[in-house]
């Protein structure tokens, strides 16, 4: 029986999609993901916290944790995934877990969700203490390898924060700083890897963003501290050292190939400068 607050498991409010034709289906899904936006900036002021809470854990040397299960542990293995290369941080800084493991990243594995203690145990491989902070992500609200992990993050005084997609859920009850994001029923019925899922990927943007910036990730607005992995991001550092600096582009050039470092190669110009 579907709760009266669960959403994301209602009926679409389309009907007969295998009968639209291509055009009329695209125009269709467009239309509902144009609505997630709006819902999302609804929910600033509970994002805001929860940023809060993440910023000061992590400025003690705290760490922050995605947790989830399906559609929603992927998007947080690949927020993670992308803070140390975007911003140069430790692969242990920010880290996401699914549930099944790594397995399930690319492959479902079956009833893995249900499990409610198998969170704090992959938790616990990371030697998590009071000083991290765990976020659980579950589109429903209801799956028990999140809410097992935040109940005993909570009892061994880890924050805790959560991003759902219903409201009134038993996951927001258990997390401290509940972002709520409710979206609607999707356009293929209980297909939460679409609204719910650009819901969720947008608060992780914001979240893990937010946060790297006031850590000082981010120079004006350029991510001085990126690991230069290819050409294309070595060419964009030279360019930042370059508009940085005022120098020319051997020049600049140099400089990363020295330092192999944005941030490092502007700092040293400017000490060398003065």
């Amino acid at each position: 029986m579907i709760n009266a607050t669960n959403t994301t498991e209602k009926d679409s409010y389309y009907r007969d999609l295998d009968k639209m034709s291509i055009h009329e289906l695209l125009t269709n899904i467009n239309k509902e993901d144009k609505t997630v936006p709006h819902v999302v900036e609804k929910a600033i002021p509970q994002i805001e916290q929860l940023v809060e809470v993440a910023v000061d854990r992590m400025q003690k040397g705290g760490r922050l944790f995605y947790i989830g299960a399906g559609t929603s542990g992927r998007l947080g293995i690949l927020d993670a995934s992308e803070c140390p290369p975007t911003y140069g941080v430790p692969f242990d800084w920010v880290i996401g877990l699914i549930a099944g493991g790594d397995v399930a990243i690319r492959k479902a594995v079956e009833f893995a969700e249900d499990d409610e203690e198998q969170a704090w145990k992959d938790l616990e491989e990371y030697a998590i203490n009071a000083d991290d902070i765990v976020i659980g992500i579950a589109a429903s609200g209801t799956t028990p390898y999140v809410i097992g992990g935040l109940r005993e993050a909570n009892r061994h005084g880890v924050a805790t924060g959560c991003i759902v997609c219903n409201g009134g859920t038993p996951v927001a009850k258990e997390a401290a700083y509940p972002v709520e994001v409710i979206v609607g029923p999707e356009f293929v019925t209980g297909s939460t890897r679409m609204k719910a899922g650009t819901a969720q990927k947008l608060v992780l943007n914001m979240i893990s963003t937010s946060v790297m910036i006031q850590l000082g990730r981010v120079k004006g607005n350029k991510m001085v501290d990126m690991q230069l992995s290819n050409h294309k991001l070595v060419g964009r550092g030279v360019r930042m050292v370059m508009a940085e600096t005022g120098v020319d582009e051997d020049t600049a050039t140099a400089l990363i190939e020295e330092f192999g470092n944005v941030r490092k190669a502007i700092d040293n110009f400017h000490q060398n400068a003065h």
